[in-house]
């Protein structure tokens, strides 16, 4: 069976992003820039990829692998010769029975699964030597021209040696071909470097292939091909792509208000509600009818159906329950489980903390290394003391027990089911079940007493 192979040409460093990463591995809505591309490529049909790289080529590789498996695999291109020589460093890491090429720049992360079927259908349709991708741009400076005769493509001119007159031509070649994998071979082989920078031109094969066959432009939409060479293109393609996630779970039946900002490796159920400038990164998973209300940030958590995140709260590596109630100003820090109609309230941090159905910590509290039993009640103020300076310790709460508001609990220490703790304890042993902790200093009132000391305090006031 005849295969698609798609290359990807990432070997460059990327001078103009002034980064001590490469380019391929910049972050977008959550994952390397490339991997955009490469999961483009693979959607649109393409069997398996080889994506050529340079710099960095270590790091690179070993996310690729991390992300695709065994599906992609690198070629290296150690001297950077022009883009004809990249392609020529990919043959060899072709897989046989591969029968057409798709070719592709590693740093077009909004290009299109739809318009590189389209590519590759005009090529199979026709079966021609070579198809491309063309757009038009209102200031093409820089790009490559396609030229044309008489209607038909016959070649691509870089600008730096076009004439004038060609540079006045708006249609730009975005550097996406398909071609017949034995065309490639040969004309590849036949590139020379006859031109201003002295490299070996992909764009020649255009040529070559106008010499034997129709060359098929496909038309495309120019901002779906645009290269991301610095900071600025990279933040704006990062913007255009965080729309083109937050419409396409849209369309799914998610709630998306103005300013949220999805990666692109969250999954959103039906009716969920996202309001405005929620932040999702990583692998959140959101249910089915959870609420996300203002200015909340989760990073790989998993929300449970019905669950509502109040604003302005911060989770992180946890795990949701359905309908579970959390902020607002809430910090869920890694590791911790809210149970299902689990409650954590305002200027509640847990860390490492299992709070199991029905808990309810609302106010003000601090819970790490802790269990919470079903139905227990946390008051506001309460604090679990889970550190002595070189480790972390447990402390565990018992089903409907009842911790009072500014208590201090000194791990590793247990409370048992249905027992009291009373305001303002400090707890250093753990309380049997059903039992009333109770840690206080003896209260004086001494009568009369504050005027005095209101004169006395004012006096030393005044002589300072």
């Amino acid at each position: 069976m005849s295969k698609l192979t798609a290359i990807v040409l990432a070997a460059g460093q990327g001078t103009r992003m002034k980064s001590s990463l490469s380019k391929a591995l910049q972050p977008m809505c959550g994952k390397p820039l490339l991997e955009f591309v490469v999961e483009a490529a693979l959607e649109a049909g393409a069997d398996e990829a080889v994506v050529v790289v340079g710099h960095q080529r270590e790091a690179v590789t070993e996310q690729l692998a991390r992300a695709f498996g065994e599906r992609v695999r690198t070629a290296v291109q150690d001297v950077q010769r022009g883009t004809g020589h990249a392609v020529q460093c990919a043959l060899a890491a072709l897989n046989s029975g591969t029968h057409s090429v798709l070719i592709l720049c590693g740093d077009t992360p909004l290009l299109r699964a739809l318009d590189l079927r389209a590519l590759v259908s005009a090529r199979d349709v026709g079966n021609l030597e070579l198809a491309m991708l063309t757009c038009r741009v209102a200031d093409p400076t820089g790009y490559g021209r396609v030229l044309r005769e008489a209607g038909r493509i016959i070649g691509i001119r870089e600008h730096r040696d076009a004439t004038e007159e060609e540079r006045r031509n708006e249609e730009i070649n975005p550097g996406v071909f398909c071609s017949r994998l034995d065309f490639l071979r040969g004309a590849l082989a036949n590139l020379s470097p006859n031109n201003e920078q002295g490299e070996l031109y992909l764009t020649d094969i255009v040529t070559a292939a106008a010499k034997v066959s129709e060359v098929r432009g496909v038309a495309a939409p120019s901002e779906t091909l645009a290269g991301v060479n610095d900071r600025a293109q990279l933040a704006a393609a990062e913007e255009a792509m965080h729309v083109r996630i937050a419409d396409r779970w849209r369309r799914e039946g998610v709630t998306i208000r103005s300013g949220v900002k999805i990666d692109a490796g969250v999954v959103l159920e039906c009716d969920a509600t996202l309001e405005h400038g929620v932040v999702l990164r990583g692998k959140t998973h959101i249910g089915a009818r959870a609420f996300i209300d203002v200015g909340c940030v989760l990073e790989d958590v998993l929300v449970g159906a019905g669950a509502k995140l109040l604003p302005y709260s911060v989770c992180s590596r946890s795990t949701l329950g359905e309908a579970a109630r959390v902020g607002p100003f809430s910090h869920v820090r890694p590791d911790t489980a809210i149970g299902p109609e689990a409650h954590v309230g305002n200027f509640v941090e847990t860390k490492n903390t299992v709070l199991h159905r029905g808990a309810k910590a609302n106010h003000l509290a601090y819970l790490g290394d802790g269990e919470i039993g079903e139905g227990a009640n946390v008051g506001a103020g309460t604090i679990f003391c889970n550190y002595d300076g070189f480790q972390k310790h447990k402390t565990t709460i018992g089903p409907r027990a009842f911790i009072g508001s500014d208590s201090q609990l000194v791990a590793p220490v247990t409370v048992g089911e249905g027992a009291y703790v009373a305001t303002g304890t400090t707890v250093t042993k753990d309380v049997p079940a059903d039992a009333l902790a109770l840690s206080r200093t003896h209260q004086e009132n001494k009568l009369g007493y504050a005027a005095r000391l209101r004169a006395r305090l004012l006096a030393k006031a005044k002589r300072g």
